[in-house]
């Protein structure tokens, strides 16, 4: 199978040489899938993905003319993939579902515990051998509440790993896992409740029509004065504006950020010589001290990359040999 991988890094690539062994003939290219780039997959029998690739009606239909009969996505979210367009033309669509909720957690317990703690001014005074302690003060995670908003498998680690440090836990899903309730007394309650209780709230749930600006001006004037908010899951499920307004008023103590509703065409690229100023909201969080952003990168560690390879090639293998994927997509458009 010839496979045309977009939005390639440099740090994935051997990744996808050592899981694919020669199986597959693999071109690697920088550029991001859109309908304007769609033309690059002319020969190919299969696209792989990522996050910041556009997989729209247009660019769908196009690859379709140009014969491409697969979309592999190296990643576990689709929200990019219009599916009922890849169903209606033939093309089938597979991700990389679980390719370790350990990486996303532990960022964003990392975002959550650098915040708290202060540890970025903190660095930066001993540099210059400025040892001085004021307003460094955090506190204890120990009794904190802590809500985890969507509780699947990446909710579930971050809730093991919460209930080590001796948080009480508040839940929301749209199922409740009984697992979670028995091993780390974790208690399910409505959104709004959540968000009334909690010092920490955390996010894990994917992008949808549901999910589009869930947390917004409404939910949080409901929340604790001082909330921690970690976001590792998709950019847009926060109204980044209304998170501005929430930390300037106070409601809002610190935010973490692994994703922004507006990353498409400014992450995964060095822009320290082409600043995006006209983007005024990710200007305004990056100048606040309580605000902590990372690039798109809960992902990036040797086990997860080795599990998005291990599962794109693995997609392709059974393609190739007209065997169906458990990670399809497309069978269960009926149901989005």
């Amino acid at each position: 199978m010839k496979i045309l991988i977009y939005s390639s890094k440099a740090f994935e690539i051997p990744y996808l040489k050592e899981a694919n062994k020669e199986k597959h003939k693999l071109t690697f290219t920088e550029e991001t899938l859109s309908s304007k780039t769609a033309m690059s997959a002319v020969g190919y029998d299969a696209v792989s993905i990522f996050s910041a690739d556009e997989a729209n009606v247009i660019t769908i239909e196009k690859l379709n003319d140009f014969g491409v009969k697969y979309i592999l996505l190296r990643s576990a979210g689709y929200d990019n993939v219009n599916l009922r367009t890849a169903l209606r033309l033939g093309i089938k669509v597979a991700n990389t579902p679980a390719y370790s909720p350990y990486s996303i957690a532990e960022h964003a317990v990392s975002l959550l515990l650098t915040l708290n703690r202060k540890l970025i001014e903190s660095s930066q005074r001993v540099k210059h051998f400025n040892f001085d302690l004021n307003h460094l003060i955090g506190y204890d995670l120990n009794n904190k509440t802590v809500g985890i908003v969507g509780t699947g498998k990446i909710g579930a680690v971050m809730s093991k790993i919460m209930n080590g440090f001796g948080c009480n836990l508040i839940g929301f899903d749209i199922t409740e896992d009984k697992k979670l309730i028995d091993d780390y007394g974790m208690q399910y309650a409505s959104l709004e409740e959540l968000c009334r209780q909690s010092d920490i709230i955390t996010l894990h749930i994917p992008l949808n029509s549901e999910t589009h600006y869930l947390i917004d001006e409404v939910l949080i004037n409901q929340m604790k004065p001082g909330v921690v908010i970690i976001n590792t899951a998709r950019g847009a499920i926060l109204n980044t504006e209304h998170i501005i307004n929430g930390l300037e008023n106070k409601t809002i103590g610190a935010l973490g950020i692994d994703v922004y509703e507006n990353e498409k065409g400014i992450f995964f690229k060095d822009r320290s010589q082409n600043i995006p100023y006209y983007d005024d909201l990710l200007i305004k969080l990056n100048a606040m001290p309580n605000v902590l952003i990372t690039g798109h990168q809960a992902f990036l560690t040797h086990e997860a990359l080795t599990n998005i390879a291990d599962t794109t090639i693995y997609n392709a293998d059974c393609w190739s040999d007209n065997k169906e994927t458990e990670n399809e997509l497309t069978q269960f458009v009926t149901e989005l």
